[in-house]
């Protein structure tokens, strides 16, 4: 007999959550785990976006470093949903338009963010050609462990 896993589910309330059918963080067991988050705010308007050329794609990545900040201010909120915090993460997975503006931009924000010149967590970042949005930069997943599972 197979039992039914216990979830707990979170959201931002954002727009693209219903059209694309998927909860921004769900808890089985004692793993919290979070879609990849991006740099908008309560209303789901974008921080920082990227100035765009005629064809659609980013100018520059000069914004990375503010994308970057209000990705983990998101899931900071999104821990809290949990009783969790940055210092539950145990992996993130950053994903980048451009790996050398994302590299610097995401080391200087991850070690504000965590409070820490090396947080205590695995971190994969990587290099793409696009992100769901045009005016995104920055994506990162994050998962998380806590001593206490869902009840």
């Amino acid at each position: 007999m197979k039992t039914e896993l216990t979830r707990k589910v979170a959201n931002h309330g954002v727009a693209w959550e219903k059209a694309y059918g998927y909860v921004q963080a769900i808890q089985v067991k004692d793993t919290i785990y979070l879609s990849g988050q991006l740099s908008h705010d309560s209303e789901g308007n974008f921080v920082a976006p990227a100035e765009l050329d005629d064809a659609g794609k980013p100018v520059d990545y000069s914004q990375m470093e503010n994308q970057f900040r209000q990705t983990y201010v998101n899931a900071r909120k999104m821990l809290a949903e949990f009783g969790a915090t940055l210092d539950d993460v145990v992996e993130e997975g950053v994903f980048v338009l451009d790996l050398p503006a994302g590299f610097a931009a995401a080391a200087k924000v991850r070690k504000e963010m965590y409070g820490t010149d090396v947080p205590q967590c695995a971190s994969s970042i990587y290099g793409v050609s696009a992100l769901a949005q045009p005016v995104q930069l920055v994506e990162v997943t994050f998962r998380a462990v806590v001593d206490r599972p869902l009840a």
